[in-house]
């Protein structure tokens, strides 16, 4: 029984969802951490961190692109206003991640051949990261909304599909 879950896209995209947000800020907060510390180490560990949640987006995507009729199906009205703006929002922002873990990439070898280039690398990496963050609370925002009514505060969305609000 556990084993049909892991085929039903639905249930892939609530298992990979917290890692494009969750694991990005526990990794740009070691990102900080090394910063300051100015440890190789540490750095090298949560650039990878970055690298990897960031990628961590693409799955989350596609798994989430397929399970969209099913959780259409199983929303109200108010939730599939919302499950329209989720996938909005991700559909226009899914580059950020991408952009991060190149950057992250970036910042793990650079180096290598111009050490000088690691601060500045890394510190572009932890603006990104930030702003990469807020991304994905905003995608994830709307996604919340899609089936918990508790924590919808106001009307849902308009149709003006993954505008900033």
């Amino acid at each position: 029984m556990l084993g049909e879950n892991f085929l039903r896209p639905e249930y892939v995209h609530v298992l990979l969802n917290p890692l494009p947000v969750y694991g990005l800020a526990v990794a740009v907060v070691a990102l900080m951490i090394a910063l300051l510390t100015r440890k190789r180490v540490a750095l090298v560990i949560a650039l990878s961190l970055i690298a990897l949640t960031s990628l961590t987006a693409w799955p989350t995507y596609v798994y989430g692109e397929a399970a969209y009729d099913r959780a259409s199906a199983m929303s109200d009205d108010d939730g599939g206003k919302w499950l329209d703006e989720h996938q909005a929002r991700g559909e226009r922002c899914i580059f950020a991640f991408y952009i991060l873990s190149g950057l992250s990439l970036l910042a793990l070898v650079a180096p290598a051949k111009w050490p000088a280039s690691s601060l500045p690398l890394a510190g572009a990496t932890l603006v990104v990261g930030i702003a990469t963050l807020c991304i994905g609370g905003w995608i994830a925002y709307a996604g919340g909304r899609v089936r918990h009514k508790e924590f919808r505060a106001g009307p849902p969305p308009s149709a003006n599909k993954g505008n900033f609000d």
